[in-house]
C-alpha cells in the first residue's frame, strides 16, 4: 500500500467530510420545522458520525489530518453560502434543491471512499465495518434523493 498516496486521499475525504458535516447541519437547521426537516437532522448525525469514522481509521492507519486541508474546506462551505438564489435574502427553494444535490454528491464520494478502502483491504479495518459504513452511505443517498426529488419539485415546478 502506497501510505503517501493513500495519506493524500484521506485528507481529501476528510476535507470534504469537514465541508459535509457544515453544511449538513445548515440545511437541517434551515429546514427545522418543515417536511424536510426531521430527515435533515437524522442525517446530519450519521454524516458527523461519518466523519469521526474516517478521523478514527485515519488514526489506525497512521494518517495525519491535514488541518489547512480541513481549514479551507470549512471556508469553502462558508463562502458557498454567498451564492444567488433567486432572494435577495432568506432561504429559498432554490437553496434547498442546490443544497441537497450537494450533500447528495458528498454522500456518493463517501460511499466511493468507502468502497475504495475495501478493495485495497488494509488489515487495520474491518470488513464488517467498511460493510457498515457503506450501507450507511448508500441509505443516506437514498434519503437525500427522496427529499431532492421533492425540493425539485417545489423549486422548479411551482409558480
Amino acid at each position: 500500500m502506497n501510505r503517501r498516496r493513500l495519506a493524500i486521499y484521506l485528507n481529501d475525504h476528510m476535507a470534504g467530510s469537514t465541508g459535509g458535516v457544515e453544511l449538513a447541519a445548515r440545511v437541517a437547521a434551515s429546514n427545522r420545522g418543515t417536511p424536510y426537516g426531521d430527515t435533515l437532522a437524522e442525517l446530519r448525525i450519521e454524516i458527523e458520525a461519518d466523519r469521526d469514522a474516517l478521523a478514527s481509521i485515519m488514526g489506525r492507519l497512521g494518517v495525519r489530518i491535514d488541518p489547512t486541508r480541513k481549514a479551507l474546506a470549512w471556508t469553502a462551505e462558508k463562502l458557498g453560502r454567498l451564492k444567488l438564489n433567486g432572494q435577495l435574502t432568506g432561504y429559498s427553494p432554490l437553496s434547498r434543491l442546490e443544497e441537497l444535490e450537494i450533500l447528495e454528491l458528498g454522500v456518493t464520494g463517501k460511499l466511493l471512499l468507502w468502497q475504495a478502502l475495501h478493495a485495497s483491504r488494509p488489515s487495520e479495518i474491518s470488513d464488517s465495518e467498511l460493510e457498515d459504513l457503506s450501507e450507511r452511505a448508500r441509505s443516506q443517498r437514498e434519503r437525500l434523493e427522496t427529499l431532492r426529488r421533492q425540493a425539485a419539485a417545489e423549486a422548479l415546478l411551482d409558480a
